[in-house]
């Protein structure tokens, strides 16, 4: 990485940062936030490529931990949530070799948010049920699955998911935040 999208992807993590501080979202009725902590993760990937989507999660997991009242359980949760929607993003660019302005065609950032939001499921209804939920409430995880369906918890993160990848595409393809990304 150049020194600039260092930089970038250093401001990127901070906003991460002040949005969680400021803690910017909704709060559902079964625990989950919809907020916009990691609208800069994507924005990252959208701006510098994958490895500074890479970067700006873990350094963004990395303040979660410190300031978050959540801790660590908050930031890996975060981090496992998010992780997909800019790792498909970055396997379809490299598989099907997309350049930047391909991802403004509505069937590419569409089939992309698809395969995100279905993987991010995989991982989180599990996650949520033998990892988050039991140390967070204590249950055992059939008292998590009987508490919350697992269709909650997938809604939910596809909700956040959409959210995430619609806003930082809004903003580089819509806003023009592209005219700062150092590739095509």
């Amino acid at each position: 990485m150049k020194t600039y999208e260092i930089t970038g992807c250093a401001a990127l993590a901070a906003i991460s940062a002040a949005f969680e501080i400021v803690h910017i979202g909704y709060p559902t009725q079964w625990g989950m936030w919809i907020d916009v902590v990691a609208i800069p993760w994507i924005l990252a990937f959208f701006l510098y490529r994958g490895r500074a989507a890479l970067f700006v999660s873990i350094v963004g997991s990395i303040i979660i931990t410190l300031v978050a009242p959540s801790s660590w359980l908050g930031a890996s949760m975060k981090w496992l949530a998010t992780m997909p929607m800019w790792l498909i993003l970055w396997a379809l660019q490299k598989s099907w070799k997309l350049r930047l302005r391909d991802f403004k065609r509505a069937r590419v950032i569409i089939s992309c948010i698809y395969f995100a939001v279905i993987l991010r499921g995989i991982i989180m209804i599990p996650t949520n049920y033998y990892y988050a939920l039991p140390v967070w409430t204590g249950w055992s995880p059939e008292k998590a699955m009987a508490m919350l369906p697992w269709w909650i918890i997938f809604s939910l993160n596809a909700i956040q998911g959409i959210l995430e990848v619609t806003v930082a595409w809004l903003l580089v393809f819509k806003f023009k935040l592209k005219r700062f990304a150092t590739w095509e």
